[in-house]
């Protein structure tokens, strides 16, 4: 009998990083509670499904609407949802909000500490800002990629990635929920210490670690982020006893989509107990 698969929910997650002074930038990394379903014990980017109240209305509390289509297979209102979906996640799970005054400044870190304890779940973000003046920057976070949970899972997520740079005057801090810990990495730290076994990377985190790694600032990062090809990946699988080997565009089980960046590691191992691991030849 075939076990049916699991729809893909729509999500969206945002990579946010910041200035550092040993580095051209740190990234943000939350790491997974123990107790939830999905990707648990990970250190992965905030984020989380797309919600009904992910709206962008009313459109006089959102800046950027007018940068919509980026994710070709989307409408421009259901690309504004995944932007929005990307800001509420951020502001629950890490406590930065993306979001302007009516001088255009963004928003402060006792504002973003007032509105996440403000957020209620049947209530849009945008309405919680446009009620204290505020505007969701739509602008702030930038698509770059597009991942899809391999069916093997029970729980799947189609997965809009979007990329940010932290507010200046706001300082990020986990929920104690979903989320046990928070750090700021390096790209190469981040890879490292997961090459040591410390800390658990998901192929796509691993693979936007490995990317972002190349670039010599966050400006650079984001210009490749706002022009870069966007390809939906999916990756393949395949399990045999308890290691279950997942593949990537490249794979030789898997051609390179038209457009798509060569990825340099195109096969991982979750080897049960230890976590995803890099198969190199």
């Amino acid at each position: 009998m075939t076990t049916p698969v699991a729809p893909a929910r729509p999500a969206a997650t945002v990579v946010v990083l910041r200035p550092a002074p040993d580095a051209p930038f740190h990234v943000l990394l939350v790491r997974r509670s123990d107790q939830v379903a999905f990707m648990a014990g990970a250190y992965v980017f905030p984020g989380g499904r797309v919600d009904d109240t992910d709206t962008p209305e009313p459109a006089g509390a959102c800046d950027g609407l007018d940068t919509m289509g980026r994710f070709a297979d989307l409408t421009p209102l259901d690309e504004a949802r995944h932007r929005v979906a990307a800001i509420r996640e951020l502001l629950e799970e890490a406590g930065v909000l993306l979001a302007r005054d009516a001088a255009g400044a963004m928003a402060d870190a006792a504002t973003a500490a007032a509105m996440r304890v403000a957020l209620m779940p049947q209530v849009s973000l945008v309405q919680h800002l446009a009620a204290e003046g505020l505007r969701a920057a739509l602008d702030a976070v930038q698509p770059f990629a597009h991942w899809v949970t391999p069916e093997i899972e029970m729980r799947r997520f189609d997965t809009r990635f979007l990329l940010a740079r932290v507010p200046a005057a706001q300082e990020a801090s986990h929920d104690a929920g979903e989320t046990t810990a928070l750090e700021w990495l390096t790209p190469q730290d981040a890879l490292a210490r997961c090459e040591r076994g410390e800390i658990m990377l998901p192929p796509p985190t691993w693979t936007t670690l490995k990317r972002l790694g190349r670039f010599a600032s966050i400006d650079h990062a984001w210009q490749w982020a706002a022009t870069t090809p966007i390809v939906r990946v999916e990756p393949g699988f395949v399990r045999r006893g308890d290691i279950t080997t997942v593949m990537l565009p490249g794979d030789p089980t898997y051609p390179l989509p038209p457009g798509y960046e060569p990825l340099e590691d195109t096969r991982f191992e979750l080897v049960e107990g230890r976590g995803w691991r890099p198969v190199r030849a």
